[in-house]
């Protein structure tokens, strides 16, 4: 699971919870079902409105992407798209074709395949490029749905905090009820507005990290492949590869550190030494 993810839901949750107890509150009055069906219903009833439906279907199945790590392991793409440039440096670009049906990887597939089957550089490129726009534009689509959820959910909560309030001024002779059936309307607000901003905009904004994390190794998969298509050297192609990764990098700066310019040899001898000896 995605500590982050894990860690922001605890600590928002306990926080909102928490200061309603220290404030004197009880619990049980920010706890209302009717605000609950009538933030939750609205907000998700006007996505539904706004977008297709298995595209909503499918931002809903995308939620496990925001809890759970990247699936891909960009340190273990690096890899993989090395060793192919190894054989195919000693036995042929050839001998790849036996190892594509062991990739997981369906974009990483796709690319194989082509320059396996002898396709010029430049050609997987534009093919590659075009799919990569195409799967830019779908994956954003996740994210858009629950931006759009996080922004109808506060109106929402303010609309259900008004149907709240006429249900109060419907029942004004009876003086004593007021305050309590004013604190039940104003939690539809706290609804629309918590749900927003503490699930609904900041699943949005995981899902758009996740969404670029996965882009950035496609293109980095892609450069990888054209490499090894023009023969370059494997050694090259794994350090253009790291590049795509900043964290990789700098692992790989502290793993082999550059010799200190500064720091004399102890068995240079000294000027002193040279004149005297």
């Amino acid at each position: 699971m995605d500590k982050a993810t894990l860690i922001g839901l605890i600590l928002g949750f306990t926080a909102i919870f928490g200061g309603q107890v220290l404030e004197g509150g009880q619990l049980g009055s920010i706890i209302q079902f009717t605000a609950f069906v009538i933030v939750f219903g609205g907000t998700f009833g006007a996505v539904f409105i706004s977008f297709p439906f298995h595209d909503v279907l499918g931002a809903f199945k995308g939620i496990r992407d925001v809890i759970k790590e990247p699936r891909q392991d960009p340190y273990g793409i690096i890899n993989q798209i090395t060793a192919y440039a190894n054989k195919a440096r000693r036995e042929g670009i050839l001998s790849l074709e036996r190892e594509i049906k062991n990739v997981k990887n369906p974009f990483l597939a796709k690319a194989l395949t082509m320059a396996v089957d002898g396709i010029e550089p430049h050609v997987i490129r534009e093919a590659m490029d075009s799919e990569l726009e195409y799967l830019n534009e779908y994956g954003r689509v996740n994210c858009r749905i629950f931006r759009s959820a996080g922004g109808y959910a506060p109106t929402i909560g303010i609309l259900g905090a008004v149907m709240g309030l006429i249900h109060v001024m419907e029942n004004l002779s009876d003086p004593t009820r007021l305050g309590e059936g004013i604190a039940v309307a104003f939690v539809a607000t706290i609804y629309g507005v918590g749900s927003a901003n503490l699930l609904l905009l900041p699943i949005a904004t995981k899902m758009e990290v996740r969404h670029r994390h996965e882009m950035i190794i496609n293109e980095m998969i892609l450069e990888g492949i054209v490499a090894l298509s023009t023969g370059e050297n494997p050694r090259l192609i794994e350090e253009k590869l790291i590049s795509f990764i900043p964290n990789l990098q700098k692992l790989q700066k502290d793993k082999h550190p550059a010799p200190s310019r500064e720091a004399p040899s102890r068995e240079a001898p000294s000027r002193e030494a040279i004149r005297t000896g």
